[in-house]
């Protein structure tokens, strides 16, 4: 697992028991730094959020994919996917985040405008509320983008060929 320090401490302290212990290597890097995983070159951006988070870049065959983990709204969204072919974005509220979270959570509104001004291929919506109405989530960042939108899902594989 790559994260930066701090990001899978709350998580691992689940595993008490060590159930997983040898199952996964953590590597730790600073957001900002460049990596090489396997056949992707990867590029990490800072971005809001209650925990460190670090928005991800993958490069691989000319093809681009940026993720923004969980984050808040921020001018280093539209970096990481300036020019992506397929931006997969937190939006876990549909239109307004709420003022308290505002600086660490995005909108699928949010996530449209980003897409839009970063020129991204494709926006797939993710870590939206359970509950939250997919049509209105879709609409939400529609508003903004013109571009192909879909939901996140389990099971979706999405050929960026």
């Amino acid at each position: 697992m790559y994260a930066p320090a701090g990001a899978l401490d709350a998580v691992l302290a689940l595993d008490r028991p060590q159930t997983l212990a040898g199952a996964y290597e953590v590597h730790v890097f600073a957001a900002g730094a460049s990596l090489e995983i396997g056949p992707f070159r990867a590029g990490t951006w800072l971005l809001p959020h209650w925990l460190p988070n670090a928005g991800i870049r993958l490069a691989a065959g000319g093809r681009v994919l940026a993720c923004t983990g969980d984050s808040g709204p921020a001018e280093a969204v539209r970096e990481l996917a300036r020019g992506a072919d397929l931006l997969l974005a937190e939006a876990t509220y549909p239109e307004r985040v709420p003022e308290d979270s505002l600086p660490y959570l995005s909108s699928a509104a949010d996530a449209g405008r980003h897409a839009a001004r970063a020129g991204a291929g494709r926006l797939i919506l993710t870590h939206l509320w359970p509950g939250t109405s997919h049509q209105q989530a879709h609409a939400a960042a529609a508003s903004a983008y013109d571009g192909r939108i879909s939901i996140a899902a389990p099971g979706r594989v999405i050929d960026l060929q």
